[in-house]
């Protein structure tokens, strides 16, 4: 696949930049999905209404009932409208892992279907047709137990969105260019919360920013996902060679460039110098892989593993940062369209280096970058200058970290064959998703605690990083037998 891009169809022409930006549009929708808690389950402002109300209370605990109202009404927020506060304000930190936990099995879900029968395109159609589905269900919850369950099923469609979009979205770009393309995914995620903060801004009934909120899913899936193809690389590992191929004709002809009659595409783990186009056949057995077939063989265990820890500790760090913002008492909107826009120069640095410095210590660097800040977090006390220079600190953590978040996607993803890619993104994903889970819980501690927390996860995934080979100008493998046999012939998988 890579050397016919490379030779016939061109590695990231007219066609590759369209589809890529067209799949990328659904990160800007899980962005949506996973950060719209932010705003529907914040807790409003209050007013006192009688003299039997101080005013300057913080809280509103301990005030008698009928002493004090909610700013924007009892509908602003799930917070007021089911009475998520004193004694029961751990359900919302609740429902909000529990969305998380979601995600955590969705990618997993999703990650094993687009690898086997429904395929990567196929995938993507479904989640965003749930997304939609469970966004506006949302607005009609009518007990805090229902919104729970609905935003459950919600973040289970969303945990599958980023991880079907990033890898068909990258799969059909040449080798090359791959790294640059695969970093540039995480723009569409802050582009997201981005627009997620204007929506939020114009709708500040949870219930109607639920509905709001779900229109991007709804217009994606009916102006944008028909006119998506199928990633080649599965039709390629499914035994759809014809289909395949079929693919291949419409980059070359979108490119400008000819790719001959007599060029067929092969498995790597085929030999193929006498094969001819009718021993390509629909009825080839396609190789099957699972995340049984990734835990089997030694090398893709090892690196399996790795992968989880280090996503596991990345996103404890990310989404702990993220969460953590909101104790800074900015105007929200404001304050969440600033930590998205913080997040894309990280990104862009990350991108121009990548192919010059190599996966392995980029993410060594990025992740110790954003450890040290959140040591140095840590070890800030008291109020005033020392508040601003803890603020500072955070946010060149979650710099140091987005980088990391972003590149972690596309190191992960070459470090395993097309036959179980999805699965083994699927599994990383999922360790992301507990990290996510782990993170508000880690934020509640309050002081200094997060920040020595976050300090130790981004130092020791670093260091887990080491371990891992580089995978710098390396093909991407179709089949475990191919990769196995080219790995072979290095002296160690730690190098």
């Amino acid at each position: 696949m890579d050397q016919m891009l490379e030779k016939y169809c061109g590695e990231f022409g007219w066609w590759q930049f369209s589809h890529f930006i067209l799949t990328s549009l659904a990160w800007a929708l899980e962005g949506i999905h996973t950060m719209v808690m932010i705003f529907a389950d914040r807790e409003p402002e209050f007013r006192c209404l009688t003299n039997r109300c101080d005013s300057t209370v913080k809280t509103v605990c301990g005030l008698e009932p009928g002493s004090w109202e909610w700013t924007g009404g009892v509908k602003s927020s799930t917070v007021s409208e089911f009475g998520l506060i004193c004694g029961h304000k751990y359900k919302v930190g609740l429902v909000q892992s529990l969305f998380f936990a979601g995600c955590m099995i969705g990618a997993g879900v999703f990650g094993h279907l687009s690898d086997s029968k429904l395929g990567r395109k196929g995938s993507l159609t479904i989640v965003c047709i749930l997304n939609a589905v469970f966004g506006c269900l949302t607005a009609f919850s009518t007990d805090y137990w229902t919104y729970t369950l609905i935003r459950l099923l919600s973040g289970f469609s969303t945990g599958g969105t980023g991880l079907c979009a990033f890898v068909l979205a990258t799969e059909p770009v040449g080798q090359s260019w791959r790294g640059v393309a695969g970093m540039s995914t995480f723009y569409f995620f802050s582009a997201g919360i981005a627009m997620l903060s204007a929506i939020a801004y114009f709708f500040q009934s949870w219930r109607s920013l639920y509905i709001a909120s779900s229109v991007p899913s709804v217009m994606l899936v009916i102006l944008v996902l028909p006119f998506l193809h199928e990633s080649p690389r599965w039709c390629l590992v499914r035994g759809k060679v014809d289909e395949a191929m079929k693919i291949m004709r419409t980059i070359a002809k979108s490119n400008g460039k000819h790719l001959p009659d007599g060029v067929v595409l092969a498995l790597d783990n085929e030999v193929n110098d006498d094969d001819s186009p009718d021993t390509q056949s629909e009825s080839k057995e396609a190789p099957n892989g699972s995340l049984l077939d990734v835990l089997r063989l030694p090398l893709t265990r090892f690196r399996l593993f790795l992968a989880v820890a280090i996503n596991f500790f990345c996103s404890v760090v990310y989404y702990g940062l993220s969460l953590n913002a909101v104790n800074l008492g900015t105007n929200l909107y404001l304050n969440v369209t600033l930590n998205a826009v913080a997040e894309m120069p990280a990104y862009l640095i990350t991108a121009l280096v990548l192919d010059r410095l190599g996966r392995k210590p980029l993410a060594i660097w990025t992740m110790w970058f954003s450890g040290i800040f959140c040591l140095a977090g840590a070890l800030m006390k008291g109020h005033g200058t020392w508040k601003v220079v803890r603020m500072v600190c955070g946010v060149l953590g979650i710099f140091g970290m987005a980088g990391t978040y972003n590149l972690l996607f596309v190191y992960s993803m070459e470090l395993f064959p097309t036959v179980v890619r999805n699965a083994a993104l699927g599994c990383a994903t999922q360790a992301s998703q507990m990290g996510a889970i782990l993170a508000p819980l880690v934020v509640v501690l309050g002081g200094g605690i997060p920040f020595a927390v976050f300090a130790v996860c981004g130092i020791a995934g670093g260091l887990l990083v080491v371990y891992l080979p580089e995978t710098l100008n390396r093909p991407l493998y179709d089949t475990m037998a191919g990769m196995e046999e080219a790995e072979a012939e290095k002296p160690s998988i730690l190098s």
